[in-house]
């Protein structure tokens, strides 16, 4: 069921051009802002990558008296030059911010502010501890991300680029939900089970393009088609068809988009009401 074409960037070197394009940003901040000296200096102005300023604001956000700073940024620094695909992955969540949010003006902005990109950054990296079979530190991870951002992803879940995670609270992810790239998701969205059952595959597929609106729960494993929209608080416990929109407790197709429109997830229109 999993697309390995749809769980990686488009693009190589992407990491590199966000970078050229962040660092001058965050050169203008500190001269118009120069109370904002000190975390621009620490994340941005004294590194020299996208991969060790990720690393700089995760340690900042996620550092606790059981694990500080000075071990996090380290270790996940570590983490990020050992798998440089993770960054490239940043770098097109970082992407999308900027190109589907309309409060984001530029990639400093979710660099050093946004929870919904620091949440998903977070969970890059338990990915690939969990990857390593470092399941205990994985689950940390997983955890202080709920406790800082409100934000639950497990680990196991397999999650593509390009990611919007807009708010991001109240965000819950089981652990063999797929997410493919390019796809939108609101705060209070749930990609859950149905029951307490363990072992095999439970947790939906969302295939890329899709949008699913603030609130919206999708349960067991459904497959959301590609491009396809879930309405705001729906509740969706059966497959969505690709290029058509749901609505509804539970959720019934109420329209369906031509396959060559521009999908759900990048134009980011959730009033229903047009295509009804």
């Amino acid at each position: 069921m999993l697309r390995p074409e749809k769980m990686v960037p488009a693009t190589a070197g992407l990491a590199e051009s966000v970078w050229g394009e962040l660092y001058p940003i965050a050169e203008a901040a500190a001269e118009q802002e120069p109370k904002l000296m000190g975390i621009l200096d620490d994340v941005v102005l004294s590194r020299n990558s996208l991969c060790n300023a990720v690393a700089v604001r995760l340690a900042r956000k996620l550092s606790r008296r059981d694990m500080g700073r000075d071990e996090l940024e380290p270790l996940i620094r570590t983490l990020l030059k050992s798998h440089p695909m993770a960054v490239e992955c940043m770098a097109a969540d970082l992407r999308a911010v900027v190109e589907r949010d309309a409060a984001c003006h530029n990639a400093l902005e979710p660099l050093l502010f946004f929870k919904g990109f620091h949440a998903l950054a977070t969970y890059r990296v338990a990915h690939l501890l969990w990857q390593e079979g470092r399941h205990l530190l994985a689950l940390l991870f997983q955890s202080i991300s709920s406790e800082v951002f409100g934000v639950d992803i497990h680990p196991a879940a397999q999650i593509g680029c390009g990611i919007l995670l807009d708010h991001g609270t109240g965000f819950v992810v089981g652990e063999t939900a797929i997410i493919e790239n390019n796809v939108s998701l609101l705060h209070e969205v749930t990609l859950g089970g149905t029951g307490k059952e363990k072992g095999g595959a439970r947790h939906p597929i969302v295939r890329s393009g899709v949008l699913i609106g603030a609130g919206a729960k999708v349960l067991g494993r459904v497959e959301i088609g590609e491009c396809a929209k879930i309405a705001a608080s729906s509740v969706v416990l059966s497959d969505v068809r690709p290029h058509t929109t749901v609505a509804g407790v539970p959720a019934k197709e109420v329209a369906a988009s031509a396959p060559g429109e521009l999908s759900p997830a990048l134009c980011m229109q959730q009033n229903i009401e047009a295509e009804l």
